[in-house]
Parts: structure tokens; C-alpha cells; sequence
């Protein structure tokens, strides 16, 4: 059984919700569920729903006064402010997070990551894998951590990509003071990317532990506000944040996130060749050379070879490959 919430929290579980009335449910109560040999709180970060989100928690929070606080928008704020303000307000040693459209699936996740935090002063964060779970069944399921994760990642490696699903993270409270007032309003319209740069300015003060299970689902569904962009959309978001996550940590990582953008472009440039599309294959080349191209993730053989797959005659470029491979 979870202890009481009549000591200090040393974990604080921040739930952020809009518009999530089909799901809010299951999250809540995969939270409460949790059980745990220390106190903890849940914080309800609500944005104004339309759809009966708020009647929701306000609920909930009448039915667990001592366990849950809520924290509702006055109007529809649509920015990380809804997180920041959850973050800020904790109270526990720990943060962990959760979207309301997400859930838990093991009542011992907050004590295992708890745990290891513990035990590893060095990390400022931790987290585990989730299964994606497509609502419309378009897909079937996959787990979002690959498995080769190492057990520790870093700075740079969080800088190549975001491989840490929202509803997995834990960070050590305090580490990065406040939430800094540019990311509130991080604008990346039309979506928001709330995440990413949270792991970031986390992975700058130390490591990042994994915990090699699932215990948490990370849903697809049609009202997501990532998901429904198509890969031009997305490829474009995702350089604007780079640039944007550069300016705001005041340039001190450029040269890593320069590399990412041209691993990134390149990795897209070779999947369009692929496919045989190669004019959006040269579009993200030209966007890879706005980077730092030649790398220690991309090799000056590997850059030119996509070059000449996109742009030689195609029979040229097979005819090379022949003569190359010819005793």
C-alpha cells in the first residue's frame, strides 16, 4: 500500500490534460494505483478543457483531497506553461510525468524509479520504455525504446534524437533550478513539443538511466497534436527545434546540435532513395548540409555515396557500384 500523503512528497507525479475526457480516467487511476514505501502527491495541470476534462479531476480531487492538487488554467493557455507550472510547483525530491491521455502499467513504477534514483547520485533523470498503442488499430503496437538502449545515456545522445517518451521520465527535482522562462513559450505552432527540451537541460547536468521495461502506454489517437503531421511537417518542426533549442541554451552545444541536423537530414535524404523519391531526398540533403555533415555519425564515404544515389543517372550509379564490387 502507498503511504499516506501526511509527510513531505518525495515523489511528485505531474499529470498535464486538455481535452482528454476518454482517457483522463485510466491515467488518474494508474496513478493512484501506484504503491510505494514513501509518500508521494499527483499534480493536475488542467488547460481549460472543453469536453469535460476538468469536471473530471475536479472530481477526482474531491475524492482524494490529502493525495491530489490541482493547478487549472483560468483560460486555454496552449504553451508548456501548463508543464512548467506543474514542474514548479512540486514538492517531491522527484518528478515524475504524465500526459492525460497516457498511462501506467505496473503499480511498482514510481518505486522502481524511485530506486534507482536513489542509487545512482549521477543521473538526473531515469526512465523506461512504453508500448505505443494505435486507438484505430493502424498499427500494430511497438515498443518505443529500441533494444539495443544502453543502460546510461547522455548529453550528445539526447541531442541526436528524442528517444525518451514523456510518460516514462523521472527527474531529480531542483537540478535545473526553475523551468527557464523560454520554455513556457516555446512556440513550435502548430503543435508544441513539451518534452525534448526538459531531457535536455537535464542531460546537460548529468546521465540518463534506463529502466529496461515497459511500464507505461504512450497513446496514438486522432486527436494527438503531433501525429497527424505528415513527414514534411514534422522534418520541418523538427529542424526549427533544433534551432530554436540552440538559441534558447544561448549556443552552448551547437556544434552537437549541427551534427544532429545533418544525421537527421541524412538518415531522411537515405530513406527517400530508398523509396525512390528522390527530390524529397534531395531536399533533405540540402538540409543535412546546413549542419555539420561530415561527422563522427556520418562519414565522408557515406555523404557522398547518398549524393551520388541522388543526383548520378541511376544506372551510373549502379554501374560504379558493379565495377567497385568486381574482383
Amino acid at each position: 500500500m502507498s503511504m499516506p500523503n501526511t509527510a513531505a512528497p518525495k515523489v511528485s507525479v505531474v499529470v498535464m490534460t486538455y481535452n482528454h475526457r476518454r482517457y483522463i480516467e485510466q491515467a488518474l487511476d494508474s496513478v493512484l494505483a501506484q504503491r510505494t514505501a514513501f509518500p508521494w502527491e499527483l499534480l493536475i495541470s488542467e488547460d481549460c478543457s472543453t469536453d469535460g476534462t476538468r469536471e473530471v479531476v475536479i472530481d477526482y480531487q474531491r475524492r482524494h483531497p490529502e493525495r491530489i492538487r490541482l493547478l487549472l488554467s483560468e483560460h486555454n493557455l496552449r504553451s508548456n506553461a501548463v508543464v512548467a507550472r506543474g514542474i514548479n510547483a512540486a514538492r517531491g525530491r522527484y518528478i515524475a510525468m504524465l500526459d492525460g491521455d497516457d498511462y501506467w502499467t505496473r503499480d511498482d513504477k514510481l518505486q522502481r524509479q524511485t530506486d534507482f534514483l536513489d542509487a545512482h547520485p549521477e543521473c538526473t533523470m531515469c526512465f523506461h520504455n512504453a508500448r505505443v498503442v494505435y486507438e484505430d488499430d493502424s498499427r500494430p503496437p511497438w515498443n518505443w525504446v529500441p533494444a539495443d538502449q544502453n543502460p546510461f545515456a547522455t548529453l550528445e545522445d539526447m541531442w541526436m534524437g528524442n528517444f525518451i517518451p514523456m510518460c516514462s521520465a523521472m527527474y531529480r527535482n531542483g537540478v535545473i533550478g526553475r523551468v527557464p522562462d523560454w520554455y513556457a513559450e516555446f512556440d513550435m505552432s502548430p503543435t508544441l513539443i513539451t518534452d525534448w527540451q526538459l531531457h535536455l537541460l537535464h542531460a546537460e547536468r548529468g546521465l540518463i538511466g534506463f529502466l529496461d521495461d515497459v511500464m507505461g502506454v504512450y497513446r496514438q489517437h486522432g486527436g494527438g497534436l503531433y501525429s497527424r503531421f505528415s513527414e514534411q511537417e514534422k522534418q520541418a518542426m523538427t529542424l526549427r527545434f533544433y534551432r530554436k533549442m540552440n538559441d534558447a541554451m544561448a549556443g552552448r552545444h551547437r556544434s552537437l546540435a549541427d551534427v544532429a541536423i545533418s544525421r537527421y537530414f541524412l538518415e531522411w535524404a537515405e530513406e527517400y532513395v530508398a523509396r525512390g523519391e528522390r527530390e524529397r531526398g534531395r531536399e533533405c540533403f540540402r538540409t543535412c548540409l546546413q549542419g555539420k555533415p561530415i561527422n563522427k555519425y556520418v562519414s565522408t564515404r557515406r555523404l557522398l555515396a547518398t549524393w551520388a544515389r541522388l543526383w548520378l543517372p541511376s544506372a551510373l550509379v549502379g554501374g560504379r557500384r558493379g565495377q567497385a564490387a568486381a574482383p
